[in-house]
């Protein structure tokens, strides 16, 4: 354990933190596999997950001081992403509950594919999104070349990880690569506000949501349309489903136990 991600538990969900000040949330090999065997581990009592930062920076990316190039050695800067950031987006993904992430600052390089992997994203007017890859030679990773194709579309993708600038949250709301943007001090509290909304849901629905959604990210309209059959029969054999209805029947709030 690296000792630099907090956990804080409100209720039903649970609020994993960035917590290395000195380095603004710079990301090791080791800080992606704890944080990918923390969002297991509280994904199996939590009802949903909020990822945060700092008010100075969600992250700045990965630590580029973990690694260093030895003369006359060829570097393989993709080991990382196989043996740490890759498994860690990959978890993110397939978690059965819903994440919000709450963004303030810097959100840079795999940060920002973590930040953006999430279901629901919270940013700060003073937050920015920077794809700085380009000014180091290297290309986007931990997802950023399809979370933000999907996100912005390819043109103003191209912008952001060609041109390696800051986009400003605010730009960033405009172009629909952020869910809520609020004052830089009422983040949390907002991020926070929504994971209770989504841990008082449907806990199965959500689950396969989540899992359509992702699916349907990258699958044509027929896979889609079969999926959506499939997992509708799934929803519908559930508690929470019949707990939905007699609600709606009897015009009062659900209490769904999941």
């Amino acid at each position: 354990m690296t000792d630099k991600i907090k956990v804080e538990r409100h209720g039903p969900v649970t609020v994993l933190r960035l917590d290395d000040v000195e380095t603004m949330n710079a990301l090791t090999s080791a800080m992606a596999l704890e944080l990918r065997d923390l969002l297991q581990h509280e994904a199996q009592t939590a009802r949903a997950i909020v990822l945060a930062g700092s008010p100075r920076a969600f992250s700045a990316g990965a630590n580029l001081k973990q690694g260093t190039i030895e003369s006359g050695k060829e570097l393989d800067a993709g080991a990382a992403l196989e043996n740490a950031y890759n498994p860690l987006m990959m978890t993110l993904r397939d978690l059965p509950v819903p994440v919000v992430s709450a963004v303030q600052g810097a959100v840079a390089g795999v940060g920002a594919s973590i930040a953006l992997a999430c279901d629901v994203i919270v940013a700060g007017r003073d937050a920015y999104f920077l794809e700085a890859f380009a000014r180091i030679g290297l290309i986007p990773d931990g997802g950023a070349t399809w979370l933000l194709t999907r996100a912005v579309g390819r043109v103003r993708a191209m912008e952001m990880m060609l041109l390696a600038e800051k986009i400003p949250a605010p730009t960033a709301f405009d172009w629909g690569l952020v869910t809520r943007l609020v004052e830089n001090d009422a983040v949390d509290a907002t991020a926070l506000e929504i994971a209770i909304k989504l841990a008082n849901g449907p806990v199965r629905s959500l689950a396969l949501i989540r899992k359509a959604a992702w699916s349907a990210a990258d699958t044509d309209f027929d896979t889609a349309l079969a999926n959506e059959r499939k997992w509708q029969k799934e929803a519908g054999n559930t508690p929470d489903f019949k707990e939905g209805v007699a609600a709606f029947l009897e015009k009062r709030v659900p209490r769904f136990n999941g």
